[in-house]
Parts: C-alpha cells; sequence; structure tokens
C-alpha cells in the first residue's frame, strides 16, 4: 500500500537547483536510506517529506490516515516542561491516547538519560538529539522521518536502535552517513545526485554494486554519443546541404548531439596526503589522571605515541574520550601525570563542533587565511585548487560561508585542518555530519597519511577502514588496549567477557566440587589413605614442572622489560605472561593437594607402626 507520494517535484535553494522534477514514493514496509553530498538537500527532502517545506513545484500527496513523526537536526524543546513531559506530552492530542511513561523512561535510560524530571536546558546538543529521537520513535506514526538519528549515539546505542527499527512495523527514511547501519536496517536507498533522485531496491552494500553498474551504463551511453558526434560532424565538415528531407534530418540529429547536455562526472574529495616532518620523539603519555568532582574519568593512563600509529578511541557518551583528546592537545590539563610533547609536533585538531567561522566571508578566502598554496608530492597545489577538490567549485568558493549547509561547512573545516599539513591528526567524532563520499576519501587519505591518527568515532565502518588500535573506556577511568581495528576489538572483547563468565562460573563449581572430593576423600582415606598410580607419577615431578614455569615466567618479564616501547610485541607478551601465570596457579593448586595427601599416607604409616 502506497503510503506518500511526490510527482514531478522541484525546489531551488538560493541560485542552487536542488530538486529537478523527480518523483518517488513510500510503500508500507519500506525502509529508506537517503544518500548524497553535503548541500545535496537530504534534509530538505525530509522537510518536505514531513510537511515542514514546501516544493516549488510538484505534488506530495499522502494518505488520508497517514501520520508522520519527524527527527530534526536541531530538535526544539519547551524548556517549561521536564524532560519526560516533553517526551510524552505531545501524545495527549493523539485520538489513540496511551501511557507512555514507562516506554520513555526506559528508552531514555538506555540512551543514557538518567534525570527524566529535570529541565531540558541541563542537556548537551547530543543528548537534546537522543532525547527527541525517543520522542520521534514514541510518536504514533506510519512513517518516521529520522535525519540523523545515529550522531550522538555511542556503540551500543546504535545496536539498540538498530534492533528497534528492524522490529519496527511502520515505515521510515532516513538521512545517516553510518554504513553499517544502513546495511543492516534498510531495505530501499534513495540517492539525490544533481537534482535528480534514484531509487535502489537494495541496503547499502548492495546500492553500491547498483550505482557502480549504472554509472557505467551512463559513461557508455555518453562515449557512443561522443563518437556519432565526431562522425556527424565530419559529415557537416565536408559541406553538408539541407536539400533533401534525408539530409535535413540529418542536420537535426547532428544538432541534437551537439546541444545534448553532456554527462557530469561526479566530483571527488582528492588530496594527498600532506604532514610536515615527524621526529623521534612524538607524545609521550605519562600516568596522567583526570576527575571532575567525584566523577573519575581518566586514571593512571600512559602511552607513547609512535610514528605509525592509528589510533581508533571507544567508549560510552561522557565516559572521558573528548577530555583525553583535550589533555592531549593541551587544551586541558591532567589533575597528575604529565603529557610531553617533541618539538617537531604539529598538530591538526577536527573538533565536535567547527571552530568560530566568519560566515560573511568567502570560501576561497577562509581557506587562504591557512595558506595560499600547499606542497604536495605531485607538486605545488593552490588554494582554489584544494577548494575544487574538496568539491567548492568555482562559483562557490567566491559565495559567503553563511550559504554553505551545516555538513558542507564541516567539509570546509575539514579541508582548513588538513591544509594545515599536520603530522598528528586528531579526529573527534569526524564522521558526524560528513557526506559518505567525502568519509571515503578522508579513509582513503589517512591510509596514506605519515603522521600519527588520533580519533574518537561510534562509526564502526570509519574505525574497521582507520584504526590499528583500539582505547577502550571500561569505567572508573580505566582505559584498555585492544590490537586491531573496532571488528578485532569486538571479537577480544566477546571472547574476554565470555572467558570472565565461564571462569566464574567454573570457579563456583570447581569450589562445590572440591568440598564434596574433601568430604569423599576423607571418608574413604581416613582409614587408608594412598596416590593412585596416576598421582604417584604425577607428585615426582611436580617439582620439576614448577621450576619451568617459573623460569619461563621469569624470562617473559626481562623481555617485556625490554619491549616497553614496542606495543605489538608488548600485547604479545602480555598474553603469553598471562597463559603462564593460570598454568602456574593450577600447578600450584595441584602440588598442594599432592602435598597434603603425601603427608597423610606418612601419617597414616607412623600411625601403623606405633599400633604394630
Amino acid at each position: 500500500m502506497n503510503l506518500l507520494t511526490i510527482e514531478n517535484m522541484s525546489k531551488s535553494y538560493t541560485e542552487r537547483m536542488l530538486f529537478d522534477q523527480v518523483s518517488f514514493g513510500i510503500n508500507e514496509g519500506d525502509k529508506v536510506g537517503v544518500i548524497g553530498i553535503n548541500g545535496t538537500g537530504k534534509s530538505t527532502l525530509l522537510k518536505i517529506i514531513a510537511g515542514l517545506e514546501e516544493p516549488d513545484m510538484g505534488t506530495v500527496t499522502k494518505g488520508k490516515k497517514v501520520r508522520i513523526g519527524y527527527l530534526a537536526q536541531t530538535p526544539i524543546f519547551d524548556n517549561n516542561l521536564s524532560i519526560l513531559e516533553n517526551v510524552v506530552l505531545n501524545q495527549k492530542a493523539e485520538e489513540e491516547y496511551r501511557n507512555l511513561e514507562g516506554e520513555a523512561k526506559a528508552m531514555l535510560t538506555k540512551l543514557g538519560i538518567l534525570d527524566t524530571d529535570a529541565s531540558p536546558m541541563i542537556l548537551s546538543g547530543g543528548q537534546k538529539k537522543r532525547v527527541a529521537l525517543v520522542r520521534t520513535l514514541l510518536t504514533p506514526a506510519e512513517i518516521l522521518v529520522l535525519d540523523e538519528p545515529t550522531n550522538h549515539l555511542d556503540n551500543e546505542m546504535a545496536e539498540w536502535l538498530e534492533d528497534y527499527l528492524n522490529k519496527y512495523r511502520g515505515a521510515f527514511i532516513m538521512v545517516t552517513h553510518d554504513r553499517y547501519f544502513l546495511d543492516k536496517v534498510t531495505n530501499k536507498i534513495i540517492e539525490i545526485d544533481k537534482g535528480k533522485i534514484y531509487s535502489y531496491i537494495a541496503n547499502y552494500s548492495k546500492f553500491v554494486e547498483l550505482k557502480a553498474q549504472r554509472e557505467e551504463m551512463i559513461q557508455a551511453s555518453e562515449r557512443k554519443a561522443k563518437s556519432l558526434y565526431r562522425i556527424e560532424l565530419e559529415w557537416m565538415m565536408r559541406g553538408a546541404r539541407a536539400r533533401s528531407t534525408k539530409q535535413k534530418a540529418h542536420i537535426k540529429r547532428f544538432e541534437e548531439l551537439r546541444d545534448r547536455k553532456q554527462v557530469e562526472e561526479d566530483g571527488k574529495v582528492e588530496i594527498n596526503a600532506l604532514s610536515s616532518r615527524l621526529g623521534k620523539k612524538t607524545i609521550e603519555v605519562n600516568g596522567i589522571g583526570k576527575s571532575f568532582g567525584d566523577r573519575k574519568l581518566i586514571e593512571d593512563f600512559s602511552y607513547i605515541f609512535l610514528a605509525g600509529d592509528r589510533i581508533g578511541i571507544i567508549g560510552p557518551n561522557g565516559c572521558g574520550k573528548s577530555t583525553l583528546l583535550n589533555i592531549i592537545t593541551g587544551k586541558l590539563q591532567p589533575d597528575y601525570g604529565a603529557i610531553e610533547v617533541g618539538t617537531t609536533i604539529k598538530l591538526g585538531y577536527f573538533s565536535q563542533e567547527n571552530e568560530y567561522m566568519d560566515e560573511s566571508l568567502r570560501v576561497i578566502d577562509y581557506i587562504r587565511d591557512t595558506a595560499e598554496y600547499i606542497q604536495t608530492s605531485e607538486g605545488t597545489v593552490t588554494a582554489s585548487q584544494m577548494c575544487e577538490q574538496f568539491l567548492f567549485t568555482g562559483s562557490m568558493q567566491y559565495s559567503q560561508i553563511a550559504k554553505l549547509s551545516g555538513g558542507e561547512k564541516r567539509r570546509l573545516y575539514l579541508l582548513k585542518v588538513l591544509m594545515e599539513a599536520p603530522n598528528v591528526l586528531v579526529l573527534d567524532e569526524p564522521t558526524n555530519d560528513l557526506d559518505i563520499q567525502t568519509l571515503t576519501i578522508l579513509e582513503d587519505y589517512l591510509e596514506t597519511f605519515q603522521g600519527i591518527v588520533i580519533a574518537v568515532s561510534h562509526d564502526r565502518y570509519f574505525l574497521d577502514k582507520m584504526a590499528s588500535r583500539i582505547f577502550a573506556f571500561e569505567g572508573e577511568g580505566y582505559i584498555r588496549q585492544y590490537e586491531g581495528n573496532f571488528s578485532d576489538y569486538k571479537e577480544a572483547k566477546m571472547l574476554r567477557d565470555q572467558e570472565i563468565t565461564e571462569g566464574t562460573k567454573a570457579n563456583d563449581e570447581s569450589e562445590e566440587r572440591k568440598k564434596a572430593a574433601s568430604m569423599a576423600t576423607w571418608k574413604q582415606r581416613s582409614s587408608k589413605p594412598k596416590f593412585s598410580y596416576q598421582e604417584q607419577r604425577e607428585f615426582e615431578t611436580i617439582d620439576d614442572d614448577l621450576a619451568k614455569l617459573e623460569s619461563k615466567l621469569s624470562k617473559l618479564e626481562e623481555e617485556i622489560t625490554q619491549a616497553a616501547t614496542d606495543y605489538t610485541k608488548l600485547n604479545e607478551l602480555m598474553k603469553q605472561k598471562e597463559e603462564v601465570e593460570k598454568e602456574l596457579e593450577k600447578k600450584m593448586e595441584r602440588w598442594v593437594y599432592l602435598n597434603d595427601l603425601a603427608e597423610q599416607i606418612e601419617a597414616a604409616k607412623d600411625n601403623k607402626s606405633i599400633i604394630q
């Protein structure tokens, strides 16, 4: 059943044509992801669907009983009401009123909003977005319209939302740059490209494949048209006369080929890996700690960053990830410990919020304030050329920053940071508000970047592409290191949690077995304790076994001391040490048991000789 239809819709913003006579529909069961370069009109399309904006031309037809729930990029609240009231009270206007307070509280708690009776004025920007998400999800609706629902969600929250939307029975259409999220929850992709809309019955992975096929077909048609135009041009150059009907048709075909609209190739964000020379001493973090009041964020954390490090930092919202970045970059001082920074270090910091931009400036002047030109492996590149590579065309370069969309401003800010040619790149939530094409090229850029990359991100796809080591905040200020990317971390964390669970269970079972065995042994051996054949052999060799394990442990500790700065080797050695310690602990428990049994056997012999 069709829920909403858009027909021959056109929409302009200033001199930019966002939509040029586009048509598409939303049906029951559609789970739609909207994709397009920043500035192409993704948010505008959602507002038109939600009825908040009108198209310049065309029609939007919605079913009579179709209700729409809308999540805005920047939500608005009534500060005279509590957080919970803002979420629930808008439902009272609905005929089918339900008491949603319990469900709302549970969802808010899941998303880290605990004080639901407080005013929305206390909320950060990210918390407001999460509260608005709950409000939208609880709105009775046949279509949910979600603008960046995954922004400001940590990995656990994003997985919860994935599960919620997979079970959701209504239709939804959303803009998000989280590629794993798109893969898991969508069954239809809408691509906005040069004023047109293309629909794909696919999730994100399939869309990439289908888009490549579409572009290949378009390019093949364009090559054929150019070849035909060259032939027709040669015919015209030979002095064709429009004498016959056939010749007139020939000339008309030539004019149509000549005047046809040329296929525009997609612009690409391309930039060589720019960086300054990195010396031997980089950034050394020595036993730092940081608390705010009674809340401990970082405790006794140390690390020496090495050339080529690719660090992904993860953890729940508010755990201290941005605080760690601010300490590393010198914007915040630790309560204890120290940060030592090498003299050659040149930091580039891409923060969660854009730095102040004078929006009256032209785009080109904003970039020229950083550098008129830069040196790359391919030679000198001007500020204007760099803007072109970042999709700021000639006309856009001489427009005011105020005319850019929010995503375009983020792209401009990223360009400015990279134009500074840093050798340590610090990225705080770089995937927020950047379109997928820009993210893809940023990931490719980071692969060739010679310096150090430190990134806080909840984008699992980005972390899989970029990271080679994960710093995970695991509560009470503790930061644990995991080798590999995000998927490697997830696997290692799952195995570790499983081992802890099984270990706890095994310990409980072991204690019960020991008690039972102890009672049974006491009853059986009170008369005549003795070794079994296997126990006798084990008793004779266990001292040598213990000595070998202790020697192995001592050797590993020496190797760990020598490998203090080689973190790959250090991680391997620590794992080996942990395994040897576990084996030694088991062997010691066995040694205690066998020696106790040996003493009982000797005591029994002594008693027998006394009796005799």
